[in-house]
């Protein structure tokens, strides 16, 4: 799971007007996106007690639609699975000596965030099936309490996409299939900023506030091939392309008494403020091995092409003229690798357990407060119970650490400062589910 963080910066193209916004601290106009560092391969699923391990090549249910469209061709019948899940944060900021910016330490900024998700498969003949997916394995969110250190950077901020996705699998042989899904997300993005309206020092006032919030819809697909290598090996290869979002709204500007600041502002033909966010592109390779007829272990290695994610392209048009800039980040493609097994402890009862290691889309020195993210490791486990013969339930448990993250963020116009460390971070994830087979 690498998550992710998006920023958009706001500049004027003026002497003047960056001479306001230098002082002001305004050049560094931020909002975060926590949706790059950590992919949230939970959605639910009985898969999500794997830790990924196995994700393109386990078919046991209609969740593998999400992972390889082509698994649905090894579901006979109509297939139904309803999923639900939370996830609990534990990424408590304490700040360091060197913060210029007063204001307590913000709190638990991902306190929680439910999810839910709804598969569904059905068996046309032989050789071809069909499906739907509903689901969001993109995006996370940061809030922090108004008044901390770190309020000039960012207070809240949120990225969610929701996947629907119709899926058709065709087997070539009985050995292999290839599977596609055009893949249409709903983008919802979100951003809570602080604005310093002491300019120079003049006077000691309240802060200001920008907020912005959006939603659009991006299109991109899942293709996939699921092969059958003898009795006892499942192999499974998928690709999934980038989805670009374009979030294009005014930001609301609340309680900016400073006149400097409000020139500066109002000069923003607000309309014209764009972010722009990708949703990188992904291969994953999986593999699941049959011991016996109660163990299964396997297997997944991933590419996440993080790199685009880390750009934000704003185009900011004022009274004067128009300037474009791009803030970037400094994300790079991140990897993940995850071992798994799987126990057939009886006809009823089934049980999951993974470990999975996904690198950092970071480096430590360009870490954020509004994207406090780390290389990470996962420890997740679940069970399966098959109530009846055509219907189960499934819970599962999944442990992310993050570590400590050390953060030493500046702004760059300003020259202001935050700096401490995330203790020990963590999240930990709840799912569970039902699936009826029809």
């Amino acid at each position: 799971m690498t998550l992710y963080s998006r920023t958009y910066s706001v500049g004027f193209n003026t002497h003047w007007l960056m001479t306001v916004a230098s002082v002001a601290g305004l050049m560094g106009l931020c909002g975060s996106v926590w949706a790059g560092g950590i992919m949230i391969y939970e959605a639910g699923q009985e898969g999500a007690g794997l830790a990924n391990a196995g994700a393109a090549a386990l078919a046991t249910d209609p969740g593998i639609l999400m992972n390889n469209p082509a698994g649905i061709s090894e579901l006979a019948g109509t297939q139904l699975n309803l999923n639900a899940q939370v996830i609990l944060g534990d990424m408590k900021f304490s700040r360091g000596d060197d913060n210029t910016f007063a204001g307590n330490e913000g709190g638990n900024p991902l306190t929680y965030l439910p999810g839910s998700s709804v598969f569904i498969t059905h068996q046309i003949d032989d050789r071809s099936s069909i499906g739907f997916g509903m689901y969001g394995n993109f995006g996370l969110a940061l809030d922090y309490d108004d008044d901390w250190a770190g309020r000039y950077f960012t207070q809240e901020s949120a990225v969610l996409g929701i996947s629907f996705q119709p899926t058709y699998a065709y087997k070539l042989t009985d050995d292999l299939s290839i599977g596609l899904g055009p893949r249409f997300m709903y983008g919802y993005f979100r951003t809570e900023v602080a604005v310093n309206n002491n300019v120079l020092g003049l006077r000691n006032t309240a802060d200001g506030q920008l907020r912005y919030k959006d939603g659009d819809w991006g299109t991109g697909y899942n293709i996939g091939v699921y092969y059958r290598l003898g009795e006892r090996t499942r192999l499974g290869l998928t690709y999934t392309s980038k989805i670009d979002l374009k979030f294009r709204d005014s930001p609301e500007l609340k309680h900016i008494t400073n006149p400097l600041l409000n020139v500066a502002l109002n000069r923003l033909d607000v309309d014209q403020l764009k972010v722009d966010v990708t949703v990188p592109q992904t291969v994953l390779a999986s593999v699941a091995y049959q011991l016996d007829s109660q163990w299964t272990l396997l297997g997944s290695v991933n590419w996440q092409d993080w790199s685009q994610f880390g750009k934000v392209g704003v185009e900011v048009d004022t009274n004067l003229e128009g300037t474009s800039n791009s803030v970037d980040r400094k994300y790079k493609d991140t990897w993940h690798a995850s071992i798994g097994v799987q126990n057939q402890i009886s006809r009823q009862w089934r049980w999951n357990a993974g470990v999975a290691y996904d690198s950092s889309a970071v480096d430590d020195k360009d870490r954020t407060v509004d994207n406090p993210m780390n290389d990470s490791w996962r420890f997740a486990t679940g069970v399966n119970y098959q109530i009846a013969k055509d219907f189960d339930l499934h819970l599962s448990y999944t442990l992310v650490w993050l570590g400590d993250m050390d953060v030493d963020q500046t702004k760059t116009r300003s020259g202001g400062t935050v700096s401490g460390q995330y203790s020990n971070s963590a999240l930990h994830i709840i799912g569970g589910g039902a699936v009826w087979r029809f």
